[in-house]
Formats: C-alpha cells, sequence, structure tokens
C-alpha cells in the first residue's frame, strides 16, 4: 500500500517552514490565522475604492457576527463607509455599527454627522438604519440629538422609519429618564397611528416607558381591537398583555355574580345561626339593590376581536389569548381555549413546559375546562422528566371519581419507569389522589406498601414518605402497616425515609407498645453516624417513649440525651437540652414539667397535600414571575377588578364633521343615481356632475366641466339642510327646468352666430372653475331658490 500523503502536500501543495498556514476562510480567524495579520485583506477591501469588493467585505464581516466571533477590531475601517453612496454597503454598515456602536462609543460619535444626513435619506432603510445606530450609541451628551430624531422620524411618511422611532423610546428612556414627559407626547401621537406596522412597537414603547398612564389608551383602544389580527406577531403578544391589564381596570368582573355565591356558602358553612341572621336582611338589601350584570361592548368587542388568534402559529400569541380569556372572560366562554393548548402540546419540549406550567394553574380552579382531553396529558416515555413532572400535576388536578381508576392505571405503569424522579413524582401524586378521594385511599394504601418491597431504595423511600402521610389520617386502622414500616429501618439507608419511619413510631408509639422500645435501641446504636435530620426524630422518638413507656426507655432515653450533648450540630445540642429539661423531673423544674406529655402527644392535624401550583395563581399566566414562582424585575401584578364601572365614554372617538358630509353624500348618491342617471332632471347640477361621466357622451362631459362641477359640493350640502325648511323648493326647481327646455332653440341660434367667442368663454370658464373652486364657491353663496340659474351657463353646450 502507498503511504498517505503529508497534510501540506495533499492536494499537490507544499508548506514552507516558518510561514503561517491559512484556513479556506482568511477572515474567519480560524485557529491557522496569524493574530498579527488578522482581517488585513479585510481592512484592504473596506479601503478600496471599488463598491464590489466593499460589499464582499461588509457581507464576510457580517457573516462573522452571525456566527458570534469578534469583529470589533474592524470598526474604524468599517465606520469611514459610512458615507458610502452605495446603498447595499450602507446597510450592512448600519447592521454592523448596531452591533458594536456600545462598544467603540468615541469612534462611532464621529460619524454622528453622518448618521444625522441618514435621518433625511430619500430610502426609508437606511432612514430606519440610521435611527437605529444613533439611538445604539449610549452617550448622554447626544441626548438632545436622539431626541429630535425621534421627533421627527415619528412623524415620517413611512411606517417602518416610525414603527423603529418608536423602539427608539425605550433606548432613550433607559439612557436619560428626564426625557420621559417628551416620550410620553411621542409615545402619544404614534398611538394615534392607524398602521398595523407600529401598533406593537408604540404599544411596547408605552409598557416600558408609561405603563401607569392609562389614559393614553382610551382613544386607541377600539382601534387596537380592530387592528389586532393584522399586527405581527409578537406587537400582538405585547398589545393582548396590555389590554388584559387596561380591561381590568375599566370593566367590571363578569363572573362578580358566581364570586358573591360563593362567599355565601362560605358565610353558611362557617358561620352561626345568629350571624346569618344579621346578615340576611343586609344580604337581601344589596342583591335588590345591585343590577344585573350587562357586559360591556368594549369588553365583549375584546373578547371577539381575540378569539380567531387562538388558531395563530405563534404559541406566544396563543397562551397571550388563553391568559386574556382565563383573566377576563366569563367562566362559561373560556373553555374555548382549552382546546388550543392542548394543540400546543405537540410543540416543542420547551414550548410544552412553559403550557404546561400554565395549564397546570388554570386545572386547579377550573377542572371541568380539561377533562374532555385528559389522555392528551398521558405521559410519552420520549418527554423529558420535566414535561413527565407536569403532566403529573396536571393529571392529579383533573383526578375524580369517575376517571380516578383509569388514571391510578396509568400511574401503575408509570412507577415501572427507569427515571427515579419521575417515579418519585408518580408516587406523590398516587399519595394526592388518595388524599383527595376518599373511596381509593386504602387502594391507594396498599399500592404503595406493596412498593416497600421493591429493590430501588429511592421508591421505597418515597412510599414511606407518602404512607406517613396517609396514616396520619386513620392511624388505628393501619397499625400493621406501621409494624411492616418499623421493620424497614435496617434496610433503608434514606435519611427521609428513616426519619419518616421514626416519626411514625414515636407519634403512634402507643399503638406499637412492643416495637418502639426496641427500635429506639437499634437507634441508640447508631445515633453517632446518622443524619442530622434522623437524630433529631431519634430525640423526638425516646423523649416520647419515656413519657408514655419510662420503664423500659429510661436509660436508653438518658443515653440518647447525653450523646446529643456532646454533638457537632448546633440545633441537636439545643434541641437534647431543651427535651431534657422539659421531661426529666428535677428540683428546679418549673410548672411546664407537668405539661410535657400534652406537648409531645397532642393529637396532629392530618396532612394536606396540596399542588405546588395552589399559590401561582396570583401572578399573571403567561408571565415569567407565574413560571418561576417569585416576582421578577419588571413585572407588572393584574389589577383587581373595580367596584363600579368606571365611565365608558372615555372610549368615544370624536368622527370630524367633513366624514359626516362625505358620508351623507355617499349614501344620497346611491339612492338617486338610478332614478336620475340619464338626464339632469330634478336632480340639479350636482347629480348632473356625478351621473354624466358615466354616460361617457362629449355632451355631458364638457357640460360637467363648465360649470357643474365647481358648486356641486356647496349646493348639495344647502339641499341636504334646506331640504326640511323649504319643501317647495324642488317644485321651483322643476318649473324652471321647464322653462330652460323652451329657451333651448333660441340658445342655439345665438350660439352658431358667436361660437367663436362663446367658446374661448367655455375655455376660460372650465378652468376657472378647475383651479379656482374655492373662490367660486365664496361667489356662489346665493338662497336655495336661486338654484336653477347655473344651467343658464351650460346650455350654450346642448348642441354639441
Amino acid at each position: 500500500m502507498a503511504a498517505s500523503p503529508a497534510y501540506g502536500e495533499e492536494k499537490g501543495g507544499s508548506s514552507s517552514l516558518g510561514e503561517p498556514e491559512y484556513g479556506h476562510d482568511p477572515a474567519s480567524g480560524g485557529i491557522f490565522s496569524s493574530d498579527y495579520k488578522r482581517h488585513d485583506d479585510l481592512k484592504e477591501m473596506l479601503d478600496s475604492n471599488k463598491d464590489s469588493l466593499k460589499l464582499e467585505a461588509m457581507k464576510r464581516i457580517v457573516a462573522m457576527i452571525a456566527r458570534g466571533k469578534n469583529a470589533s477590531d474592524l470598526f474604524p475601517a468599517v465606520v469611514k463607509n459610512v458615507a458610502c453612496k452605495n446603498i447595499e454597503v450602507k446597510k450592512l454598515v448600519y447592521v454592523y455599527l448596531v452591533r458594536y456602536a456600545e462598544e467603540q462609543q468615541d469612534l462611532a460619535l464621529l460619524s454622528i454627522s453622518t448618521f444625522q444626513r441618514g435621518l433625511k435619506d430619500p430610502n426609508q432603510l437606511i432612514r430606519a438604519s440610521a435611527l437605529r445606530v444613533l439611538s445604539s450609541i449610549r452617550v448622554p451628551i447626544i441626548v438632545p440629538i436622539m431626541m429630535l430624531a425621534i421627533k421627527e422620524a415619528a412623524s415620517d411618511m413611512s411606517p417602518y422609519v416610525r414603527k423603529t422611532a418608536a423602539h427608539a423610546i425605550p433606548k432613550l428612556y433607559s439612557l436619560d429618564s428626564d426625557q420621559k414627559d417628551q416620550l410620553i407626547e411621542v409615545i402619544e401621537k404614534l398611538l394615534a397611528d392607524k398602521t398595523t406596522l407600529v401598533a406593537g412597537s408604540v404599544v411596547m414603547a408605552f409598557e416600558e416607558v408609561c405603563p401607569e398612564r392609562i389614559d393614553l389608551i382610551h382613544k386607541n383602544y377600539r382601534k387596537l381591537c380592530n387592528l389586532l389580527i393584522d399586527v405581527e406577531e409578537w406587537g400582538q403578544v405585547v398589545i393582548i398583555n396590555m389590554l388584559t391589564r387596561y380591561a381590568r381596570t375599566q370593566f367590571l368582573s363578569p363572573n362578580q355574580n358566581e364570586s358573591l355565591l360563593e362567599e355565601n356558602t362560605e358565610k353558611a358553612f362557617y358561620g352561626s345561626e345568629e350571624e346569618d341572621a344579621k346578615d340576611a336582611k343586609a344580604e337581601a338589601a344589596s342583591l335588590a339593590k345591585r343590577k344585573p350584570y350587562v357586559m360591556d361592548p368594549d369588553h365583549r368587542l375584546l373578547l371577539r376581536n381575540t378569539k380567531p388568534l387562538l388558531q395563530s402559529r405563534n404559541a406566544a400569541v396563543v397562551m397571550a389569548v388563553a391568559q386574556l380569556y382565563f383573566h377576563l372572560a366569563p367562566k362559561a366562554e373560556v373553555g374555548v381555549i382549552a382546546k388550543a393548548l392542548v394543540r400546543l402540546l405537540r410543540s416543542h419540549s420547551e414550548v410544552q413546559y412553559v403550557v404546561l406550567q400554565n395549564v397546570a394553574t388554570m386545572s386547579i380552579k377550573r377542572r371541568g375546562m380539561f377533562e374532555p382531553y385528559l389522555k392528551s396529558f398521558y405521559i410519552r416515555s420520549t418527554d423529558p422528566t420535566q414535561i413527565k413532572i407536569l403532566k403529573l400535576e396536571v393529571l392529579t388536578n383533573l383526578a375524580n371519581e369517575t376517571n380516578i381508576s383509569t388514571i391510578l392505571r396509568e400511574f401503575q405503569t408509570y412507577i415501572r419507569s427507569m427515571d427515579k424522579d419521575f417515579v418519585a413524582a408518580t408516587i406523590q401524586a398516587i399519595g394526592r389522589c388518595a388524599t383527595n378521594i376518599g373511596k381509593v385511599r386504602d387502594t391507594c394504601l396498599n399500592g404503595l406498601v406493596q412498593l416497600l418491597s421493591n429493590r430501588d431504595e429511592l421508591v421505597v423511600a418515597e412510599s414511606v414518605v407518602v404512607i406517613k402521610k396517609l396514616l396520619q389520617m386513620q392511624p388505628a386502622q393501619h397499625s400493621e402497616i406501621i409494624k411492616h414500616m418499623a421493620k424497614l429501618t435496617d434496610n433503608i439507608q434514606v435519611p427521609m425515609a428513616r426519619a419518616s419511619i421514626l416519626w411514625l413510631i414515636g407519634e403512634y408509639c402507643e399503638h406499637v407498645p412492643k416495637i418502639a422500645p426496641d427500635v429506639l435501641r437499634k437507634m441508640a446504636k447508631s445515633f453517632t453516624n446518622e443524619e442530622d435530620i434522623v437524630k433529631l426524630q431519634v430525640i423526638n422518638l425516646a423523649a416520647k417513649l419515656y413519657l408514655t413507656n419510662s420503664k423500659q426507655s429510661k436509660l436508653l432515653t438518658q443515653y440518647v440525651l447525653n450523646l446529643a450533648k456532646y454533638d457537632q450540630n448546633y440545633d441537636i445540642r439545643d434541641r437534647a437540652r431543651f427535651i431534657r429539661q422539659l421531661i426529666v423531673p428535677t428540683e428546679k423544674s418549673g410548672a411546664l414539667n407537668k405539661y410535657a406529655k400534652k406537648l409531645f402527644l397532642a393529637q396532629k392535624p392530618a396532612p394536606i397535600l396540596e399542588s405546588s401550583f395552589k399559590d401561582r395563581d396570583h401572578f399573571q399566566l403567561g408571565s415569567l414571575s407565574h413560571l418561576l414562582n417569585a416576582k421578577a424585575v419588571g413585572y407588572q401584578e393584574l389589577p383587581d377588578w373595580p367596584d363600579e364601572a368606571p365611565d365608558p365614554s372615555v372610549r368615544n372617538v370624536e368622527v370630524p364633521e367633513w366624514t359626516k358630509c362625505t358620508s351623507r353624500e355617499k349614501r344620497k348618491e346611491k339612492v338617486e343615481k338610478p332614478f336620475y342617471s340619464d338626464s339632469e332632471g330634478e336632480s340639479g347640477p350636482t347629480e348632473s356632475a356625478d351621473s354624466e361621466p358615466e354616460s361617457g357622451s362629449e355632451e355631458n362631459s364638457s357640460s360637467s366641466s363648465s360649470g357643474s362641477s365647481s358648486s356641486g359640493t356647496e349646493e348639495e350640502e344647502e339641499e341636504e339642510e334646506d331640504s326640511g325648511e323649504h319643501p317647495s323648493e324642488e317644485e321651483e326647481e322643476e318649473e324652471g327646468a321647464k322653462k330652460a327646455k323652451k329657451k333651448a332653440p333660441q340658445g342655439r341660434k345665438g350660439h352658431a352666430e358667436t361660437s367663436s367667442e362663446e367658446a374661448s368663454t367655455s375655455e376660460s370658464s372650465s378652468s376657472g372653475s378647475d383651479s379656482g373652486s374655492e373662490a367660486e364657491a365664496k361667489q356662489r353663496k346665493v338662497p336655495p331658490r336661486s338654484k336653477a340659474s347655473p344651467k343658464e351657463i351650460s346650455l350654450l353646450d346642448l348642441d354639441d
């Protein structure tokens, strides 16, 4: 076999000693490139006079940034090309500067004049990029320049530039919070923008700068609700979260009647008969005064316009709508979100984790919403451990007497899993089901006892902990289980499990009087080698046996207390001193010694196994604080519903008068055109101007251009205003039209004699009517009865 060629000689090349080797891409900064010649080829390309080389260099630099490589040493060479006339090069230069402007502030400041010129560029992308770079320079000196640039960009013709202005507002606010008042004015201006491209960005700026200024949203509420369906996906998330907070402050709770009923049932359960009799009259009076709930139309508008977004392809949008419905919708309508959330469980594990966190919280309060989709929460073997545990949480929350047998069969399968954390969580879930549903308690307890013979120590330990909690509910009926667990102290080495067994034996030592002293004897031998949590339970066991069976356990108790007296742990030493003074009678022992038995052997309430998600509902669903179960920075608490509905008229927007007039005109045209489309008739010069272009004849076009167009709108307004006051005007117009038809032949003869002069006058009148319609409108403001006079002007063109 032939020897394989060396690395340097492969492909016919040779490498000489001492020369630096390069990878395939000299600009990539690979492991073979020398530092002192790093990026030299790119710098030469950027300094060249050819735009093609500059463009190629910038593409490679941006590619380096995208791969996460450092290109900050090229900043001086790149910043020189800010003034390049090639638009493609300039775009990439701005992309680079946005990335490194904050790191190289001094060099970026040298180019501010160029950025200001870029704000006036005809290309909207250049204007937006210049503003983006300018707002990325974190230097307080240029705050006035940034403020001026944002104000100008907020009035730009391009919605893309206005969107960039909205993005720049939070940057400037974080740099200088003293500019808040001016920025609020810009936000208020941008909130009135009717473009969907701007809506999401300006609401984000509103949330960052002035979320407390709810008054800015009043006039724009309905517009935002109607634009929501067309806004970009991430803008939809921001707007929905903002509108959720807004709705909680402006509308009444749709479930207020149900909450009253719940309060009444609680009072009936816990209150006395006297208190109920006293409060009955007051409650009846309050219910009589309370009006039946009627949902605000704006509240319904929000729910109606967000419902289609449950079908969005973006999981964040679906989650935002789900939390909106959960917090704002009537209970009868919340169920629509269940199907959309279940659909998200087919997404990636990261999305599933967030969705299941929220579903677990929802399923505690509104269990029936997810019961039809129980099988969707069954666990797959390929699910990550965290997803498995969250699905277990949801299944446990959904368990009831109807489906408990199905859920327990599932749990029986899960216990055989190789994932030990998942098995431990399953055992805890079985314990919760046994606590919540009494009829399966014995079944669950027997199944957990069978797990005590499992080979896996973690499974046995978790079973012991759960059995201990279940036995506290019915200790007298299960003394055999306590005896069985006492035998496990020799085999189980998990500290928590050993501590649970010792606590159980000490708490119910009266049920196992023969076994308890023997367990204490064994634990006294290994006391010094036990964990701290086990030592504390051994001390407790010794104290309880001393109080109930002092003959057998007196010496053992003293021995254990003496060992604990010299233990390294302070808590154990302190506990030993406290118990010795409490239970061992001495001459100086106080009155507390008499009550030692009541203190140690008092009946304790059975533990309540609750969901770990029970206390998360005070956080807004879908928020980072809800996910972490801790208040995150920037979290805004969801306001409570108001007791009385605020004034809904603040959301009314005044419609300008000119829009009303145009809408009236359009309605009138639609009604009158079918009747008077062929001739002027009784409709007057305004309708002829509207209808004659449709016929396409030269006669109609010339007559409309000569006199009708100039006075059309005014006369139509006058007709609308005076139609009710002067009902006889239409009859007068009809008579004037008949007279005009009789005079028409005479007009034709006169027109034949003086055609050239009148043609010139008609041309001048038509041009004058087009150019100075406002001036003629002022001159032609005549009483309504003279409306037939303009027809005499158009008679000159009838013979054409």
